[in-house]
């Protein structure tokens, strides 16, 4: 996470046409490295250094295998996790099949991934041309976060998968406690 992160208060993209916004200027005026590493990240629900550490074979050993998934050991936390990417494998796939790089996310030169600060460039880049703000590298993980809460209301569950100590700190990371707040004073009266 850059400095400039910390500064401004990451959000997740809470409407459903922002994110197609973001995916359509991250194809349009950033790459396909760029929208596939956002999705990702928002199908996932992985840090963007866990993001950047994938390898390209480890997503073409799952053409073999009926569930798309894989296990990582995050960064973070040093814990081993599954990902399962069956509902945007053939994007993956079809991204991964055409690069040279043993990397998932390459630098130009190719022999390392792109750098956090790379990723946070572009993805602000996207942010500008959706007219979406609040933009950083974790919006990918609150976003994910926050519609896997809204559409499953499970908070131990999602807890689980982003590896929280406490459900408050999960519904906290992904802003579910002030917007359900304010949705319910918003219509509370005496």
């Amino acid at each position: 996470m850059s400095k400039k992160e910390h500064l401004i208060d990451v959000q997740p993209i809470r409407s459903k046409s922002q994110i197609e916004d973001m995916k359509w200027a991250l194809k349009r005026h950033c790459s396909e490295r760029d929208y596939i590493l956002f999705l990702i990240g928002i199908n996932t629900g992985l840090r963007v250094s866990d993001i950047l550490n994938l390898k390209r074979d480890s997503l073409l050993k799952l053409k073999l295998k009926k569930r798309k998934e894989f296990q990582i050991r995050e960064g973070k936390t040093k814990k081993a996790r599954m990902i399962n990417i069956t509902p945007i494998f053939h994007e993956v796939i079809t991204y991964v099949s055409e690069l040279d790089s043993d990397w998932l996310f390459p630098s130009r030169k190719g022999d390392k991934p792109i750098s956090k600060i790379q990723a946070y460039r572009q993805l602000q880049k996207a942010g500008d041309f959706a007219g979406i703000q609040s933009i950083g590298t974790h919006t990918m993980r609150k976003t994910f976060g926050y519609h896997f809460y809204k559409k499953t209301h499970n908070v131990a569950m999602l807890q689980e998968i982003l590896n929280h100590s406490h459900p408050k700190i999960t519904l906290t990371y992904i802003g579910s406690n002030k917007e359900e707040t304010d949705n319910e004073l918003d219509n509370f009266s005496l």
